[in-house]
């Protein structure tokens, strides 16, 4: 049986392109920051009638929905690798009023890997919609500003910035460095969207019958970290090691 689950953006030929600047070694060296947050402001009536704000039908609310991309992006860029120990923040929690407890509603998680690499992430039911990400490294640093739901165009794109620092005596010069770098690739509902992407890559593994382990692998792992996360949260902030 192959099991895969919903995450669209692993599938896009733009997350793939950033892989290959991850590793040349020169655009951004060697990874040391793994940054990202995913929130939208939901209406009034989220906390009445959705699903997310039920703590029987989603416990991990926001961190459920919306963390789950921000990790699933920390272990993509870290290769898989799974965090020595996690450190969970509840910031908010709120129910419908059918819920048997609060979900979580605003949240922040800190993942503290091997090599002294670290990952933040924020995400929110009650701040404006944002879905960045960034890579900071030793060389410099990848930013994508729509990395879950594409915006709207025939391109994805990715910037890699450094900046120059120069003084000379009392005056100095700050100067960026920016590169962007685009895929053609359209945002949704087209053949190459990464949605379709999804679908596509699913029924070529049926085809083949050849089941691809990396999938069941990062849903699992993904769901250790959230769970720590939230075991940390509970625990006002205990680091707690994923899978344990």
């Amino acid at each position: 049986m192959q099991f895969m689950d919903g995450v669209m953006f692993v599938h896009s030929r733009r997350l793939e392109r950033m892989g290959e600047v991850l590793t040349d070694r020169k655009s951004v060296g060697q990874i040391k920051r793994i940054h990202s947050a995913f929130s939208f402001r939901a209406p009034e009536e989220f906390f009445s009638t959705n699903i997310r704000a039920h703590s029987a039908l989603e416990p991990h609310g926001c961190l459920g929905d919306l963390g789950w991309y921000c990790i699933r992006f920390a272990l993509w860029a870290m290769n898989w690798q799974l965090p020595r120990q996690v450190v969970g923040r509840l910031l908010g929690k709120l129910g419908r009023p059918d819920s048997p407890a609060p979900v979580p509603t605003e949240f922040s998680g800190e993942l503290f890997f091997e090599g002294g690499v670290s990952a933040g992430f924020y995400c929110s039911f009650v701040t404006e919609l944002e879905q960045w990400a960034r890579v900071s490294g030793t060389a410099g640093s990848l930013r994508v500003d729509d990395f879950v739901l594409p915006f709207s165009g025939s391109e994805l794109s990715f910037e890699i910035h450094r900046a120059s620092f120069r003084v000379r005596g009392c005056d100095f010069d700050m100067k960026p460095e920016t590169r962007r770098i685009a895929v053609a690739e359209q945002s949704q509902g087209h053949a190459n969207a990464q949605e379709v992407n999804l679908f596509r890559n699913f029924a070529a593994a049926v085809r083949d019958g050849r089941l691809n382990e990396q999938w069941p692998e990062s849903a699992l792992k993904t769901q250790q970290v959230l769970n720590a996360c939230l075991d940390s949260a509970n625990a006002e902030g205990k680091p707690i090691a994923p899978g344990t």
